[in-house]
């Protein structure tokens, strides 16, 4: 009885301090991003920025295809901590990276085909794909290392050690915007040296996730569980979980670009007003994600408890601190319009325009925070094929059907309504699932 009062009163503070923390790992993401524009847009010449720009499709298709890797060792590590498993909490990790290491390698080995393709399916002058090319030739080396990190973060995550998975972040992001100085503007290597700067800093925070590591895992235990991490029946449950995680985020990745690419198909003044209120929608998501990433991380590990009485607390919780964030930021940009997306683009013919589609951010941020708390419980539950199936329903049924009307009637509208149904669905096919995981 005492156990359960102490646990119900360190609730709050443990989900917050965890969702604070993640957010600002999250938030470090974009920042660094913006600082290396900024020294790419400053040289003399902009194909260098545009190559960088082109090469990052590639590569975001590329990482967070196998952001499974992430996602499955939080939730399967989460478990493992509720148990008290200790040798489970440390199989996790190292199966997980071992299958990153395998994938890191099977990426350097396929590089060049990657790049044939890759390059061949974007559109950009000669000169911009040259400059993507190089940039892509110097980030690809860090694919190892970027994916070992999926599972260090994941690993960390899910054992609450959120605070390790920010002084990762600080460390790479830091690195990556002083390696940019001194690779772009000092040496002058363009955009080759962005992606050296990129590929560098990964290494680095590899090496920092490991120093952690060493710092409270003996060679001995490592030893002690060896024998366990080819276990036959382990294997297939975990590779079964991230096919399913893996699914999903392709199904996610190819409604965005969809959106996008219908969005081109428009005309550039629609693409620019549409990529504008992306931007509203993917800096939402870098907080809502800070909960997400928390909830993933108590779902785990009270799954692993069998305290269903915390997870009906947790969702509750989560459910409703998303919700109000992802309706505050939306209307912030409902209520002020121009001085917000004034500093995005200094173009008042777009920011007159946004003023038509800007409350389409209200279904979007609203049901979307719901949505993405969802898939972080039922990511913590490791309940792949719910994730799977979820995803595909809102991508084919959702989104789909509204997109193709989009497209046949020219209609930005319809497009946006695309993108509200395809949240509506994920809300819809994980809520109906919600029940089940919380009886006794």
């Amino acid at each position: 009885m005492l156990i359960t009062t102490l646990d119900r009163y360190d609730f709050l503070p443990r989900f917050f301090r965890l969702a604070s923390v993640n957010i600002l790992s999250n938030l470090m993401v974009p920042l660094a991003g913006l600082i290396s524009v900024a020294f790419l847009g400053h040289l003399g010449d902009i194909r260098h920025l545009a190559g960088v720009t082109l090469s990052t499709v590639l590569f975001n298709y590329i990482y967070r295809t196998f952001g499974f890797l992430r996602m499955s060792t939080t939730g399967m590590t989460a478990q493992a901590v509720g148990r008290e498993d200790e040798q489970g909490v440390l199989i996790t990790g190292l199966r997980n990276g071992i299958l990153a290491l395998g994938l890191g390698m099977m990426i350097l080995i396929l590089q060049y085909p990657l790049q044939e393709i890759g390059f061949a399916l974007l559109s950009a002058t000669s000169d911009v794909k040259a400059s993507g090319q190089a940039y892509y030739d110097a980030r690809i080396w860090a694919a190892p290392a970027t994916l070992l990190n999926f599972v260090l973060i994941g690993w960390f995550l899910g054992r609450e050690q959120s605070g390790k998975v920010l002084v990762l972040s600080a460390v790479g992001n830091a690195a990556n915007i002083l390696l940019d100085y001194l690779l772009i503007v000092r040496l002058g290597w363009e955009s080759a040296g962005a992606g050296f700067a990129t590929a560098m800093s990964q290494y680095l925070m590899l090496l920092i996730g490991i120093i952690f590591i060493c710092r409270e895992v003996r060679w001995k235990e490592i030893r002690g569980v060896a024998g366990q991490l080819f276990d036959l029946s382990a294997l297939k449950e975990a590779l079964a979980l991230n096919r399913d995680i893996f699914i999903r985020t392709f199904a996610f990745l190819s409604t965005f670009s969809i959106f996008t690419n219908l969005s081109s198909a428009m005309g550039t003044m629609m693409l620019t007003e549409n990529a504008l209120l992306l931007q509203v929608v993917t800096l939402a998501i870098y907080f809502i994600d800070g909960l997400a990433f928390a909830t993933e991380s108590l779902a785990g590990i009270y799954r692993g408890k069998e305290d269903n009485e915390q997870l009906t607390s947790l969702v509750g919780i989560s459910g409703g601190t998303g919700l109000v964030l992802g309706l505050s930021l939306a209307l912030v940009f409902v209520l002020f319009p121009e001085p917000l997306f004034g500093l995005l683009t200094n173009h008042t013919e777009v920011i007159d325009s946004l003023d038509q589609y800007v409350s389409w951010l209200l279904p979007i941020l609203g049901f979307g925070s719901i949505a993405f708390i969802l898939d972080g419980y039922f990511l913590g539950l490791a309940e792949g094929p719910t994730i799977r199936s979820a995803a595909l329903t809102a991508t084919l049924l959702g989104f789909a059907p509204s997109a193709i009307a989009a497209w046949l009637f020219h209609s930005s509208h319809l497009l946006w309504l695309a993108m509200s149904l395809f949240m509506v669905a994920r809300v819809i096919t994980l809520g109906v699932q919600l029940p089940r995981t919380l009886k006794g």
